[in-house]
C-alpha cells in the first residue's frame, strides 16, 4: 500500500523539476525531437479510453458528362474500415532499499554534503522513469511503421500487439539478394513507387534500418546508377557508396529523402536486459506525409485527485505520464514509479509502402 514519501519535503520540492527539466531535454529543448515518434505522430487526448485507425481505400474517378437533364450517374463509394481498441497501460518503478536509506540518512546527519548531492542520490531515478515511458513508445511505433504490427518487449503481464491492418499489396521483396551479382535494387524499389503512382500517392520519405542501408550502399544497380548520375559509368569503377550518397540517389531518381532508423532499445525483464532494435530487420517503409498517425493518450485512474493517496508526490510529465513519489512499509522502502495510458497509432496505412530487402519473392 502507498504512503507519505520518506522525503516528503524534498520530494515535493525537487520532483516536479527533475520532472520538468527531464521532459524538456527528451522532448528537444533546442528544437530538435530525439524520438521518431514524436516527429510523425499527434498528440491526441482520447476521452472514453479508447484509440481508433482509420483506413481508407481512396481512388480517383473521373466525373462523366451528362445531357442537360439527364440523371447523375451513380459511382461506388470507397471502403472506410475504423481498427481501434482499449488503450494499453504503461508503467515502471525503481525503490530505494534499506541499505540506501540507511546511507541517505548518513547524508542527512553530515552538515558537509550539499543538499544538492542528497537530492540527486533520493531521486536519481525520477529521469528514468520519465526516460522508460518515451522508449516504450518509440519501441512500439518503430515495430508499427516497419512492420505494420506494434510489439512491445519483455511485457509484464498481457502484451501489447497491435495490428495497423497493412495492406498485403503494399508490402514488397526483392527479385534477389541485394548481395548477388546480378541483383538489381532499383528495379525492386521501382516496383514500389510504380504501385504508389497507381493508387494516387506520392512518396515522399523512406525510413530505413542500417541492414536495408548497407545492401542498397553495396549493390552493384545502386553503384552503377550513382556513377551515371555522377558522370561516369560502371559500378566496378564506384566503390560502396555512403549514406550522403545513397540519400542522392534516393533523391534525385525519385524524390524523395531517405532517413536512417539507428536507434536501439533496452528492455529488462527479472533483472536481465536486452539491448535489440525496435525495426524490422532490413525493411524500408515508404511513406507519403510527415505526420502518419497519433499518439493517442487517456488519463490514467491515479490522475483524479478523487484517487490520489494522501501524502504521495504527484507530478505529470508532458501530459500524460504521471510520476509518483512514495514510501512501503512492509517491507520498508521508497519508491518512484511512473505510469501512463498511450499508445501509436498509424492512419491511412493505404499510404504506407514495405520493402523487405532480406525476402525473396518470385
Amino acid at each position: 500500500m502507498k504512503e507519505k514519501s520518506l522525503y516528503f519535503q524534498l520530494a515535493d520540492r525537487y520532483v516536479p523539476q527533475l520532472v520538468t527539466s527531464t521532459v524538456e531535454l527528451l522532448n528537444g529543448k533546442d528544437g530538435e525531437l530525439p524520438y521518431l515518434y514524436q516527429r510523425m505522430l499527434r498528440t491526441v487526448f482520447s476521452a472514453d479510453g479508447k484509440w481508433s485507425s482509420l483506413v481508407a481505400k481512396h481512388t480517383r474517378v473521373k466525373a462523366d458528362i451528362v445531357a442537360l437533364d439527364s440523371e447523375l450517374p451513380l459511382k461506388s463509394r470507397d471502403s472506410i474500415e475504423r481498427l481501434n481498441g482499449d488503450i494499453p497501460k504503461l508503467g515502471m518503478k525503481y525503490y530505494l532499499s534499506e541499505k540506501q536509506m540507511k546511507d541517505v540518512d548518513n547524508m542527512l546527519a553530515n552538515a558537509s554534503i550539499s543538499e544538492r548531492t542528497i537530492v540527486e542520490k533520493i531521486f536519481e531515478d525520477v529521469p528514468h522513469c520519465v526516460e522508460g515511458i518515451y522508449e516504450e513508445l518509440e519501441d512500439i511505433f518503430q515495430s508499427l511503421l516497419s512492420s505494420g504490427i506494434g510489439l512491445a518487449h519483455n511485457n509484464v503481464g498481457q502484451g501489447i500487439r497491435l495490428d495497423m491492418g497493412f495492406y498485403n499489396e503494399n508490402k514488397f521483396g526483392v527479385l534477389k539478394v541485394w548481395s548477388a551479382a546480378d541483383a538489381d535494387a532499383i528495379k525492386d524499389i521501382d516496383k514500389v513507387f510504380k504501385k504508389a503512382k497507381k493508387d494516387g500517392n506520392r512518396i515522399t520519405d523512406i525510413y530505413v534500418d542500417d541492414t536495408w542501408l548497407d545492401a542498397f550502399e553495396n549493390n552493384a544497380a545502386v553503384r552503377a546508377l550513382y556513377g551515371f548520375q555522377m558522370g561516369y559509368a560502371g559500378a566496378t569503377a564506384v566503390p560502396t557508396l555512403d549514406e550522403e550518397q545513397a540519400a542522392s540517389v534516393i533523391r534525385r531518381k525519385w524524390k524523395c529523402e531517405l532517413h536512417l532508423v539507428d536507434r536501439r532499445i533496452i528492455s529488462e525483464a527479472n533483472g536481465e536486459r536486452e539491448d535489440f532494435c525496435a525495426w524490422a530487420n532490413g525493411v524500408a517503409s515508404f511513406v507519403c506525409s510527415d505526420v502518419v498517425g497519433d499518439l493517442v493518450w487517456t488519463t490514467c485512474a491515479e490522475m483524479n485527485p478523487d484517487r490520489q493517496v494522501k501524502g504521495v508526490t504527484y507530478q505529470i510529465a508532458n501530459e500524460f505520464i504521471l510520476v509518483s513519489e512514495y514510501s512501503t512499509n512492509d517491507p520498508l522502502r521508497e519508491y518512484t514509479s511512473s505510469q501512463a495510458m498511450v499508445v501509436p497509432v498509424l492512419n491511412n496505412v493505404n499510404k504506407i509502402y514495405l520493402l523487405n530487402s532480406t525476402e525473396v519473392v518470385a
